[in-house]
């Protein structure tokens, strides 16, 4: 598959309304680091601005490099004496999260290569180094976390999430850390779905419930083996997951989606955050998620445009370049609808996976970054960093 005229300038366009929004949330109220979204969430959230990495650097804007250094920087200024990186980037008061500490020292990785300062804040990256080796309760790499702590603010993964070992891995590999980065792949098989690790939920939402894909967390007794599109997404980018595997889970998740579909479950041509949904008649339910986290809606299956950027990338990793085009067309269709202001272009936080429908803030910094992210993977068939983090295996 090509991309025809048409298709391409529908991409054009929205690489063009995303670096708008991204230069519109370049400097917020709160010591002119970047706003989160264009209205709501003005602070600067460490997370997203860190995952945003990818996009500024992409695109070689230099305003966008410099709102990432200036952030890094506040990041380093508001450390605390333990080498925890907080939540907000102007607030060392806002404390507790699992993600904020590797995430920092992985945008970090990234701003050194992309400006070649291989030595940029060396004391702030050690303090937050020497913090995640005590977040390892076996002293064994892999990191532990509690419910709630990393960018999934209303869902419980508990112990050894996928997600935050697979920002541990990336950065491992960035920092030349091969021995620990091997180690931690190896402890991986901990979270093979496809090995012993078994679910209590009921699995009939599942076409086939042995998929080779990585859990969602597992922690002694405790385990889910949900799907995690963000975790999954990084084993591949970063090759946690090896080609072949690759192929097999895209596979398997282009399958479930179409079944998802098929039950009205799924209204847009791109995978939810998380399936299959958690439903209240499930041991994993909680009652705040009648509330905040219902299926299809939020992190219980909400279709995430940045994370969907990191699955249009994982297929150009995997190969898989006529699957990366079509849901790079589906995602271009995805970040158009708006929730809160009229606008041409919404870059929505997240969507509605049952109606498609954008259900929360409009011009999200991550969704604009990470949609310019994905586009330049699949228009120049690479993905940047992350081949070179592959190329160490």
């Amino acid at each position: 598959m090509s991309f025809d005229e048409k298709s391409l300038a529908s991409i054009e366009l929205a690489k063009e309304a995303a670096l708008q929004i991204l230069l519109h949330n370049v400097q917020g109220p709160f010591e002119g680091l970047p706003r989160t979204a264009g209205w709501g969430y003005p602070e600067p959230y460490t997370r997203d601005l860190m995952i945003s990495a990818l996009g500024f650097l992409a695109t070689g804007n230099e305003q966008l490099a410099d709102a990432l250094e200036r952030t890094l920087v506040s990041l380093a200024n508001n450390q605390t004496m333990h080498g925890h990186i907080p939540s907000l980037a102007h607030d060392p008061a806002n404390r507790g999260s699992s993600d904020s500490t590797p995430l920092f020292l992985f945008g970090l990785a990234l701003y050194r290569i992309s400006r070649n300062q291989p030595e940029f804040l060396r004391e702030a990256a050690e303090k937050a180094k020497k913090w995640m080796l005590y977040q390892s309760p076996d002293d064994r790499v892999m990191v532990a976390q509690l419910p709630t702590s990393d960018w999934r603010d209303e869902q419980y993964v508990m112990g050894y999430g996928l997600y935050v070992n697979m920002i541990v891995y990336a950065y491992l590999r960035l920092y030349g850390e091969h021995e620990s980065a091997e180690q931690l792949r190896s402890l991986m098989s901990r979270l093979e779905v496809s090995g012993e690790l078994k679910n209590t939920y009921e699995q009939e939402a599942l076409v086939e419930p042995t998929a080779p894909y990585y859990a969602l967390y597992s922690y002694k007794v405790m385990s889910s083996d949900r799907f995690d599109l963000l975790g999954n997404s990084l084993a591949i980018l970063t090759g946690i997951a090896s080609p072949q595997w690759a192929t097999n889970m895209l596979t398997w998740i282009e399958a479930e989606c179409e079944a998802m579909r098929g039950r009205g479950e799924l209204a847009v041509d791109l995978p939810p955050c998380l399936f299959p949904y958690i439903l209240p008649h499930h041991a994993d339910w909680l009652p705040r998620y009648e509330r905040y986290n219902r299926p299809g809606d939020y992190h219980n299956g909400g279709v995430w445009p940045f994370i969907c950027g990191f699955y249009v990338s994982a297929c150009v990793a995997a190969g898989q370049m006529d699957l990366a085009e079509r849901k790079l067309l589906a995602l271009t269709e995805l970040v158009k609808p708006w929730h809160e202001n009229a606008a041409e272009w919404g870059f929505n936080e997240w969507i509605h996976a049952q109606t498609g429908k954008p259900s929360g803030r409009d011009w999200q910094t991550w969704s604009a970054a990470m949609y310019l992210y994905a586009a330049q993977c699949v228009l120049q068939r690479g993905t940047l960093f992350f081949d070179g983090i592959r190329g160490e295996i």
